[in-house]
């Protein structure tokens, strides 16, 4: 039975192309140190496009992003449909006040797979082109999201 305060993961995505949405899955594999396997952000360096061509080669702090899906509620109230893997997550989840929880903290999903927050996700210019309007919701208070690291 579904018990409404309890963390859950409302789902997963990933993408093999550098696209800015990402497709909802039945399952997604973390590998550790690497990130959601075959997805275009995966990998032990920065996969970001732009991160290269700017800052060359780097470790991907961004291995996977996590979103709480309790924006997606927030966004709709300032008329913005968005739903899970929309704005590039990888994970979905709610009830889990990941606004509130330090870098370094260690989530774990199921019986094996971890993932530690590396830093909030900063908001890009792709964000108003997804949707005219959204960007400044964003930025109210960063974008609500985390990249992490998978190990």
């Amino acid at each position: 039975m579904y018990e409404p305060d309890l963390p859950v993961v409302v789902s997963v995505q990933s993408s093999t192309r550098h696209a800015f949405s990402k497709a909802p899955k039945q399952s997604v594999r973390l590998i550790e140190n690497v990130g959601v396997e075959g997805d275009s952000h995966a990998g032990i360096n920065d996969q970001h496009r732009y991160h290269i061509r700017r800052f060359g080669e780097h470790p991907n702090l961004r291995q996977v992003h996590v979103i709480q899906a309790e924006l997606f509620d927030q966004l709709l109230e300032k008329g913005h449909t968005v739903r899970p893997g929309e704005l590039g997550e990888n994970i979905s989840t709610r009830n889990v006040d990941l606004l509130s929880l330090p870098v370094g903290t260690r989530l774990h999903f199921g019986g094996e797979a971890v993932i530690e927050l590396t830093g909030l996700r900063n908001p890009c210019s792709q964000i108003e082109k997804f949707q005219p309007g959204l960007f400044q919701h964003l930025v109210e208070k960063h974008l609500p999201a985390w990249s992490a690291k998978q190990g």
